[in-house]
């Protein structure tokens, strides 16, 4: 106890013997005291304090036993052991509650297989995880896509948290890691009925034409998912939950984040950083047919490539028309000129987030001599910190987005799939900076620049005041009705759970 507590303790305690013993006892007990020899009074005190030390180690060994909680009001007594251990108590993270298990019937068993690469798959996610809860059915973790492009055969669980996702979800809908045995043994047997569902489909059409199929063959397995739910025209509460799913219950496997804050860190450490979504691989000229810049060979190459895959349905393609109406991205020389134009500073980091760029450093020259800073996750990370994700497309793919939605700047130069769905998490994290590059409008002004039909000033100029508002800010989303691909996507731009700045907060 401290010296004041002391000091009233002791007063009380003689209070106590006052009155069990009554003033004349003590009286002579006082006397007695004052009666002792030096050395007598000298050995009781040295007694009392060893008793008293006694006490006090006692309890805190007590202390070590029931936590710093139970002495929470003595701390600047403690010894400096016990006071680092009571602050280290505090400093852990408290325990994040479960939300409650939603209690419904049961209606049967989903199960779903995603195709394409990261980002189409996670957008499908959200989407069978918003059907599964509104048909009222289990929902088991879904499959990713093995047979792509990519080839990559990594599962759920090795890309996304999957206790995670299962438990922050609970409270809308059951979600299994596998389906239960008896019913794992009807699907080996064959009783389960197979369907993709059909693209930019309403709650309506799950309710009415997909959820009577569940109820009659117990399971059933949607093979198709990318792109089945509509952008627009749903209940708010529908669009809600996709955001929740998207931006709560979706999180990468720890490995995969704690890479990610590490490559952020390292980037920080040097100053602000822009992430160009560069998507100039190889599958991605070959699909789109955009060979703009390449030499013949490679032409031939891609003409080639796109052949070999039957379910890339164009295979005609005249790259020059496609590049004018802005269907191509844009090609790394470009993109340096765009920087350049948009006002970028010629110091900054720029991320490149992307696969093996076709034509290699010969056709990231331009980009690399306009800004002398152009880094990778493999030129700033030690080999070995990739190997757990070294050919998995889907893994690094993952580790891109973590450094894509944290950065100062995001510039993709492409509308994929990836450069959609960082935009509107980027739009969630309070309308971070997303140049939403018009490619069309671009390679217009480009031609003409470098034609001489335009100076460097003038072009410059005209870059700036077109994508002064294409910065990211809050917008509402386009609707074409009857024409899904040519709306905005509701992913990139997930108006219906964005907080503007003089809204109150929004919990989702």
């Amino acid at each position: 106890m401290c010296k004041t507590e002391k000091l009233l303790y002791h007063r009380k305690l003689w209070e106590i013997k006052v009155r069990l013993l009554g003033d004349d006892k003590v009286e002579k007990l006082r006397n007695s005291f004052a009666s002792r020899s030096p050395t007598s009074l000298w050995m009781i005190r040295a007694v009392s304090v060893l008793l008293i030390w006694s006490c006090f180690v006692h309890l805190m060994a007590l202390g070590d036993m029931w936590g710093p909680r139970f002495f929470s009001g003595w701390t600047s007594c403690f010894n400096q052991r016990g006071l680092s251990k009571a602050l280290e108590m505090k400093s852990l993270p408290a325990k994040i509650a479960l939300p409650p298990k939603r209690v419904y019937q049961n209606n049967g068993y989903l199960m779903v297989s995603c195709n394409g690469g990261l980002n189409q798959m996670r957008a499908a996610i959200c989407d069978m995880v918003t059907v599964a809860r509104y048909m009222n059915v289990t929902l088991v973790v879904p499959e990713l896509d093995k047979t792509s492009f990519w080839n990559d055969p990594s599962e759920f669980k090795d890309i996304f948290d999957v206790d995670h996702f299962i438990s922050s979800l609970r409270d809308e809908v059951r979600i299994l890691k596998e389906l239960p045995p008896r019913v794992k043994k009807r699907v080996e047997l064959g009783m389960y009925h197979e369907m993709p569902p059909i693209s930019w489909s309403n709650m309506s059409y799950y309710q009415n034409q997909i959820l009577p199929l569940v109820k009659k063959h117990k399971v059933l397995h949607l093979n198709k998912t990318d792109s089945r739910l509509a952008n627009n025209e749903l209940p708010v509460e529908v669009q809600k939950l996709r955001c929740r799913v998207n931006f709560n219950g979706l999180k990468f496997t720890p490995q995969i984040e704690e890479l990610g804050r590490r490559v952020v860190n390292i980037l920080r450490e040097k100053g602000p950083f822009l992430v160009l979504h560069l998507r100039y691989e190889m599958d991605m000229l070959a699909f789109s047919g955009c060979s703009h810049g390449c030499n013949p060979q490679e032409e031939e190459e891609l003409t080639r490539m796109r052949y070999a895959y039957p379910w890339w349905k164009e295979k005609v393609i005249n790259s020059e028309v496609k590049r004018k109406e802005g269907l191509c991205p844009l090609t790394p020389e470009e993109t340096a000129l765009t920087l350049t134009a948009l006002g970028i500073d010629r110091n900054v980091q720029i991320y490149i987030a992307a696969g093996e760029i076709y034509g290699g450093e010969r056709r990231m020259k331009a980009l690399t001599d306009a800004f002398p800073n152009v880094v990778r996750k493999e030129t700033i990370l030690e080999s070995s910190d990739l190997d757990f994700c070294r050919n998995h497309s889907s893994q690094m793919a993952a580790l891109d987005y973590l450094v894509a939605v944290e950065s100062d700047i995001f510039v993709p130069t492409y509308d994929g799939n990836m450069a959609r769905v960082v935009e509107g998490h980027r739009r969630f994290l309070g309308f971070k900076k997303t140049v939403q590059l018009n490619r069309k409008f671009l390679v217009k002004l480009i031609d003409e620049y470098t034609q001489g039909l335009l100076t460097w000033d003038v072009f410059s100029s005209m870059v700036k005041a077109f994508h002064s508002t294409r910065m990211g800010s809050p917008k509402r989303r386009l609707v074409i009705p009857n024409k899904p691909k040519e709306e905005d996507y509701f992913y990139s731009n997930p108006q219906e759970c964005l907080q503007l700045l003089d809204e109150p907060l929004r919990v989702i």
